[in-house]
C-alpha cells in the first residue's frame, strides 16, 4: 500500500488475531487517532466514552477530517460513503467503524 499503512483486515488474516480482538484493535486504532490528531493539531480532547458527543470532543471539523482519512488508510474502510445518519457520539463513531469492518 502505497500510503505505508497497513490495513487492519489484512493484519487479522496475517496473525489469525481472532475478530473480538480485531473489534478492539478497531476501537483502539480510533482512540489513538483521536489522541494523536488533537496533539498534532493543539486542542485538549476530552476524555472518550462512549456517551461523549462529537461536538464536546474538543476537536474541530478539520481534526475530524484528519481523523477520518487516517482512519480510511489505516483500516481501509470509508463507512461515510453509504451513512444514512451521522454519528452523534463517539460511541456512535467508534459502532459506525465496526458495523464496516466486517
Amino acid at each position: 500500500m502505497a500510503s505505508g499503512y497497513v490495513l487492519m483486515a489484512d493484519v487479522t488474516l496475517a496473525t489469525g488475531m481472532e475478530w473480538s480482538e480485531f473489534m478492539s484493535s478497531v476501537r483502539h486504532t480510533i482512540e489513538s487517532q483521536f489522541e494523536l490528531v488533537a496533539r498534532e493539531q493543539r486542542r485538549k480532547l476530552t476524555p472518550l466514552t462512549d456517551d461523549l458527543e462529537l461536538l464536546h470532543t474538543g476537536l474541530d471539523s478539520l481534526s475530524f477530517a484528519l481523523i477520518v482519512a487516517r482512519l480510511e488508510d489505516c483500516l481501509g474502510i470509508d463507512p461515510f460513503d453509504a451513512v444514512e445518519r451521522f454519528p452523534v457520539t463517539f460511541g456512535d463513531f467508534v459502532s459506525l467503524y465496526e458495523s464496516h469492518s466486517g
